[in-house]
């Protein structure tokens, strides 16, 4: 076995997020198309001499403890293998937390694969991607990455052709942080009518073109409504250039595509007092690869 293995835990944007409504076990119904970005946290995993799970993180503010979805995600997978090892996970984030960006999934999907590497065993993916969906509901698109279509809760997962590589700039703002639970109240109180047959039609366009474009994110009416900085946000990166913005999943962060990694770096000059990032878009193929090649 292996002693030690790091892996990328890369983030994510949602192109376009269509709630459709509530399920009977009272999550929510999704149509959305997730697109993995370079914005990414690190995660070194090493067998440890007990049973225990030990957890360090380079943020205080975040649990090192059960509540953590890398220590649930070993503790699962060591379950369902029969694992007598114990684990030490170091885990340096990045990814800012509460930001609509997946880091907390990311990191899941990313200990999952790190306990297989590690110990050198294997799970079909029908069941890998049962355990995932089992942590959360963005966990499942993390296993594969790229630009994929999740429906139902967001956790079943279909590959969609990759895009060409495009640069966006991410802004994160320092003062406002949207809490996912928060986010689906506030949008709850709009459910009030089905989608439209015209909005499905162009999701539907929009998932299998290979030039992208539209992006929209139902939680934008909602989240704007009481957080009208997210929404300046917006205006401001289309001001700069961006050919598209919009909210990153639930938010607080918002992202836009821009022609290249030099406007990008412009536009971030307008926003000083907020966290910005700028990245690319990944391919499926680039993610595997950067994700386990470190």
């Amino acid at each position: 076995m292996r002693k030690t293995v790091r892996l990328s835990a890369f983030a994510k944007v949602n192109l376009c997020l269509h709630v459709v409504g509530k399920l009977p076990d009272g999550y929510h119904e999704l149509r959305t198309v997730f697109q993995s970005i370079s914005l990414r946290d690190s995660l070194e995993l090493e067998l440890f001499s007990s049973r225990e799970i030990s957890l360090e993180l380079n943020d205080p503010a975040l649990p090192a403890d059960s509540s953590n979805l890398v220590w649930r995600a070993i503790d699962v997978l060591r379950g369902e293998l029969g694992l007598r090892q114990g684990f030490r996970a170091r885990l340096t984030k990045r990814i800012p937390v509460a930001r609509g960006l997946g880091g907390g999934s990311s990191d899941a999907a990313a200990a999952l694969l790190g306990v297989l590497r590690l110990t050198r065993r294997e799970l079909p993916l029908p069941r890998l991607l049962e355990i995932a969906s089992s942590l959360g509901a963005d966990v499942p698109f993390f296993l594969l990455g790229g630009r994929a279509l999740g429906v139902r809760r967001g956790d079943e997962i279909y590959p969609l052709p990759d895009l060409p590589t495009q640069t966006l700039l991410v802004v994160s703002p320092c003062s406002v942080g949207v809490s996912t639970r928060d986010a689906y109240s506030w949008l709850d109180r709009q459910l009030t009518t089905p989608v439209a047959t015209s909005k499905m039609w162009s999701f539907c366009a929009l998932c299998w073109s290979r030039q992208g474009g539209g992006l929209c994110n139902d939680f934008e009416a909602a989240v704007f409504g009481r957080h009208p900085r997210l929404s300046q946000i917006k205006r401001r990166l289309l001001q700069e250039g961006a050919a598209e913005a919009a909210l990153a999943g639930s938010g607080s962060a918002v992202f836009g595509f821009f022609r290249n990694p030099a406007q990008a770096r412009r536009a971030a000059r307008a926003f000083p007092d907020d966290q910005v990032f700028v990245a690319r878009t990944l391919t499926r193929d680039s993610y595997r690869r950067a994700m386990l090649a470190r």
